[in-house]
């Protein structure tokens, strides 16, 4: 069994601002075929449009509200929301309100760098 604590797994960075903590990825774990990451975003932050030409993913939303862009349009989400982006297909979420937008990252196959294409 293999358990990994949040509180150990430090943040990072990305391009637009955003903090990352990988919690479980073949970079940190035994999991090989798919990752899972927290995300936050501060009062006013987005990610950047981007699609990922080989993983699909899966934003599970823990705190905080938000807009979800796709293809398909916009629509808010908040806590319990689940959201589902197959491969390829461009995406943004922004923070709204005041409180941070906090988030899980599905990724299977698992997150890599070179999976991210930005379209913006």
């Amino acid at each position: 069994m293999e358990i990994v604590a949040r509180d150990q797994c430090r943040p990072f960075k990305t391009e637009d601002g955003s903090e990352i903590r990988e919690l479980l990825a073949r970079r940190n774990s035994c999991i090989r075929q798919q990752s899972l990451a927290e995300a936050t975003l501060r009062a006013g932050q987005s990610t950047r449009a981007h699609f990922h030409p080989k993983a699909e993913e899966i934003y599970f939303i823990l705190h905080g509200r938000g807009k979800m862009r796709m293809e398909s349009g916009e629509r808010e989400v908040g806590p319990g929301n689940a959201i589902a982006i197959p491969a390829g297909h461009p995406h943004k979420i922004s923070q709204l309100g005041t409180e941070d937008l906090v988030f899980l990252c599905c990724c299977a196959p698992g997150y890599e760098p070179d999976d991210v294409v930005f379209t913006e």
